[in-house]
């Protein structure tokens, strides 16, 4: 037997070799098994709620919708009215609604980058006016570039035609023709006060307007 070994002990080693080399193989195989199918699924399925999550957190910019307001174009636009705008929107884009300025405009004074803002009033002056800073009558700014003295940019009653006075706050086509019939009866205006003695002008409008006339 002893022989037989030292004869063969090549093959013995090798024999040896091959058999812990097995043994090995398949012990670390054994503790490296493959994860289960619904492991697999349920992470699968969590990362896509995560995202779904994700997804639902990010605003929907086509849901977001601008804000509608009102505006009061007067003075030299083709077609003067309340027009509907939007927030972001510019005094030319409201302009352009009303059909564009007329041949009378003085561009000069108006401020055609300014953002729009709900009851504003967007005044345009003729050339030659020079226009004032004041309250609208619903409360929103009515703006043109202010003067230096203090009758500049006011509008003389006793001169203004019908839609110059609609300009006015307060003051629309039936108290301006009322204005221009009482000139033609009663002749010029001394004082600015004698406003309250047409028919449909009453102390509240007056307070409005006492500050933007002139009667001579």
């Amino acid at each position: 037997m002893k022989d037989w070994l030292i004869e063969h002990k090549f093959t013995v080693i090798a024999v040896v070799f091959i058999v812990f080399g097995g043994s090995y193989y398949f012990y670390v195989n054994d503790k490296e098994e493959p994860a289960p199918m619904n492991s697999i699924i349920g992470e699968n399925k969590l990362q896509a709620e995560g995202v779904e999550t994700e997804n639902n957190k990010q605003p929907n910019k086509a849901d977001v919708q601008p804000e509608k307001i009102m505006v009061d174009v007067k003075g030299q636009v083709k077609l003067p009215g309340v027009y509907q705008s939007n927030t972001g929107e510019r005094v030319i884009d409201v302009i352009g609604r009303a059909g564009g300025l007329t041949d009378q405009a003085d561009q000069t004074q108006v401020n055609f980058a300014e953002h729009v803002q709900d009851e504003m009033v967007i005044y345009i002056p003729a050339k030659g006016e020079v226009g004032v800073t004041t309250q609208g009558q619903s409360g929103g700014s009515m703006t043109a570039s202010g003067g230096t003295s203090q009758n500049q940019g006011k509008i003389n009653i006793n001169k203004a035609n019908e839609q110059e006075l609609q300009n006015l706050p307060g003051i629309g086509p039936a108290k301006a023709a009322a204005i221009i019939e009482y000139r033609n009866a009663s002749g010029p205006l001394k004082v600015v006060e004698d406003l309250k003695s047409i028919s449909g002008i009453g102390e509240k409008t007056f307070e409005k307007l006492k500050d933007l006339i002139v009667v001579n």
